[in-house]
């Protein structure tokens, strides 16, 4: 019944258009538009260089079997290509006709070189010699020298020049241009309340006759092509997976073109030149031919993530922002050895953002000094460059604590930020392993093992989110903090589970993939079924990031069909199709997108009157569920559970500012509210809600930010 499931790519796609629309919508400060527009952009290069990707490979393959949703291969990438130029288009007119001025107005301007008064001219030609020239390397195509390997994502200038006295002979060349430099250049000032900029690639194209000294240059346009960046890795056969790996990144810049992005004033011919040397690739790796369908031609700039230093440029206006906050510190978590004292009294929830993730990291810090503790194990799926807890981890070894860390090599566009951490982890003494062959390790856990009072002890800290300090300020996570035995020792089991220890391990608590949490996961949503049968309380909510099991979503069509209240709050992809007649006529689904990103998973089950609240790292798609690692946690403190069922649920489907409903046909509307209808925005209360009392953040009002100079005109 392809009508009940909806297109995985398109409905990511639909995802993408919420993010667009944040930037789009008039009552965002200026500066936070224009991020919610170069996230749309850096969303769709991972869109392309992943699943884009994976569909031409089904093309190659000769595959021609058709998914859920009744969509072939083919018919995919033909519905994505039209609403991915829907979308491109959305875009660029969005910047030039209301971004761009409107940023203008605010003293912010991105030039190009017409607009440039003859000083700045001569400041630029100056740059370019200086600091440019010297780095830029021209690659012509002719017979002696084949069409050049152009990077992954990279700019370049194609080319067309002569020689001054053979005009008929037009030949090819490349120019890269520089990734080691700022995209933007901070031009000086025709005033001093002014900033102005110009794009690097505008700065090579306008000077690169320079590189060709004693040609005729007949045209230089900017390029950009996506390559598939899909590792390939045969981990069995792999003797050692940090090696292979390392090969393996060294091939992403090279992988197959999937997309080429071009100017709207470049020639058909560059067009074709380019297509017809893009369709083949070394024998070595798979073919994918390079459509013209692949092309996308824009009105602006080839990469519209380089803009996004314009949002640094108006730092000293904070009109055009977000009004700033500082997460809270929570008083059960005063540091140091009080710390593990308030955890053995109860268990303690963090609900980041809002809640500083600090706490966690003092946490960590303390016990790599704190005598009385033993051990420390750690999964580690994505951190920070400079990161305090790696630091931690470190000098806990240094101090001769026992510290074992899973670090997953394979996060996507992390790897080599986790292989370089992983060497010096191992350089520091600490044992570092990769998990289970196949997998990857995905869930978020920290385990401290301290020695009090003649016996051991041990410390658990499960979250949603990774450990990452920066994003921990930009995601909405929570960290739940506990001693009791019986989390403790299913986490310890699980530890072994990944260090190669044990192959097999038994959870009564914790809900685990790839080993329980599927089956547990659908013996719950049956069990409501039966509560409704019954005649007992029944009802399932769901936060995730996403919604693409095929047997979660027949189950979850089963319970509607036996009248189930069903919530679902799904940010990104939603393959199930809510309130189809028959099949799904109790299934809400909403979406926020908003200031920060909901990254949280949360399950809630009714259970006949007696709630059940499970969070956790696993979203509803096959991956999570079957091949990785994921924890998904009970909440058992009935406090907590009462939390979100009496606060936090209830919030979030209260919120009628950024919530999206989601149609059968696969589109999302907002909902309707009356003038007379309370303003619910469920950041903006989270915000209220655990502000210190000496703060204050602002409501952010709709009539504070009408049309004006200064504001006019974010996944």
């Amino acid at each position: 019944m392809p009508v009940t499931y909806i297109n995985r790519e398109l409905s990511w796609l639909e995802f993408n258009q919420r993010v667009l629309e944040e930037a789009q919508d008039p009552t965002q400060p200026l500066l936070e538009r224009v991020k919610f527009l170069t996230i749309v952009s850096s969303n769709l290069d991972e869109f392309f260089e992943i699943r884009v990707a994976a569909l031409k490979q089904l093309l190659e393959n000769r595959s021609d079997a058709h998914g859920p949703d009744g969509l072939r291969p083919r018919d995919s990438l033909l519905a994505i290509h039209h609403r991915v130029q829907r979308m491109v288009s959305d875009q660029y007119s969005l910047l030039h006709r209301t971004l761009l001025p409107s940023l203008a107005q605010s003293g912010i301007h991105l030039r190009s070189i017409p607009e440039l008064s003859n000083n700045q001219i001569s400041w630029a030609l100056e740059t370019f010699r200086r600091d440019i020239l010297p780095i830029l390397t021209p690659l012509a195509v002719d017979p002696s020298h084949p069409f050049p390997q152009l990077l992954n994502k990279s700019v370049n200038l194609a080319i067309l020049y002569s020689k001054p006295t053979s005009l008929d002979s037009i030949r090819h060349a490349f120019v890269q241009v520089p990734r080691g430099i700022p995209r933007l250049i901070n031009l000086p000032p025709t005033r001093a309340d002014q900033q102005e900029f110009l794009l690097l690639s505008e700065l090579v194209r306008h000077f690169v006759g320079e590189v060709f000294p004693g040609m005729k240059i007949h045209g230089a346009w900017p390029i950009r092509i996506t390559r598939n960046s899909e590792l390939y890795i045969d981990e069995e056969e792999a003797q050692n997976l940090l090696l292979t790996i390392e090969e393996e990144l060294q091939k992403r810049n090279r992988g197959a073109a999937v997309r080429l992005e071009i100017p709207v004033d470049c020639p058909p011919e560059v067009e074709n030149f380019l297509l017809s040397h893009l369709q083949l690739l070394p024998e070595d790796t798979y073919r994918v031919q390079l459509l013209p369908e692949d092309t996308y031609r824009v009105p602006g700039p080839v990469n519209l993530t380089q803009i996004f230093a314009l949002t640094e440029a108006g730092r000293n206006l904070p009109n055009l922002r977000d009004p700033s906050f500082t997460p809270a510190l929570p008083s059960t978590l005063p540091g140091g050895a009080s710390d593990f004292e308030s955890i053995r009294q109860k268990d303690i929830l963090l609900h980041h953002p809002y809640e500083s993730f600090t706490p966690i990291v003092s946490l960590l810090e303390h016990a790599a000094t704190d005598p009385s503790v033993l051990a420390i194990k750690m999964t580690l799926y994505r951190t920070s460059g400079d990161s305090p807890v790696l630091n931690a981890l470190i000098a806990a070894a240094h101090n001769e604590k026992q510290v074992t860390v899973l670090v997953e090599l394979k996060a996507r566009f992390d790897e080599a930020n986790n292989i370089a951490w992983a060497k010096k982890m191992e350089e520091a003494g600490i044992h570092v392993v990769y998990g289970l062959v196949g997998l990857k390790t995905h869930c978020k856990m920290l385990l401290i093992v301290r020695r009090e009072e003649n016996h051991l002890r041990s410390y658990l800290h499960l979250g949603t989110g990774n450990y990452h300090p920066r994003t921990a300020r930009l995601y909405t996570d929570f960290s739940l903090l506990t001693s009791r035995p019986a989390l403790t020792a299913e986490a310890a089991s699980l530890f072994n589970v990944l260090t190669g220890m044990s192959e097999t391990a038994h959870f009564d608590e914790l809900l685990v993939a790839p080993f329980n949490l599927a089956p547990r996961l659908l013996e719950l949503i049956n069990r409501e079924r039966a509560n409704r049968r019954a005649g007992r309380p029944a009802g399932i909510f769901i936060k995730a990031n996403g919604l693409v099991d095929q047997e979660i979503i027949d189950s979850l069509y089963a319970a509607s069909r036996e009248g189930v209240p069903i919530d679902l709050l799904i940010r990104g992809i939603c393959c199930l199709s809510p309130g189809q007649p028959g099949i799904s006529e109790t299934i809400h689904v909403r979406s926020i997108v908003d200031r920060f990103l909901e990254h949280s998973r949360v399950y809630v089950f009714t259970n006949g009157g007696d709630p059940l609240v499970f969070l956790g790292s696993a979203d509803l798609m096959p991956r999570n569920l079957h091949r990785r690692v994921e924890v998904v946690f009970p909440i058992l403190d009935s406090d907590l559970r009462r939390q979100f069922v009496e606060v936090i649920v209830p919030a979030y489907l209260a919120d009628n500012v950024k919530t999206r409903l989601l149609q059968p046909d696969g589109l999302y509307s907002r909902p309707s509210r009356t003038e007379s209808a309370t303003r619910r925005r469920v950041q903006e209360e989270f915000l209220l809600r655990y502000a210190p009392e000496s703060a204050e953040i602002p409501r952010i009002q709709p009539s504070l930010r009408q049309d004006s100079p200064s504001v006019s005109a974010s996944a």
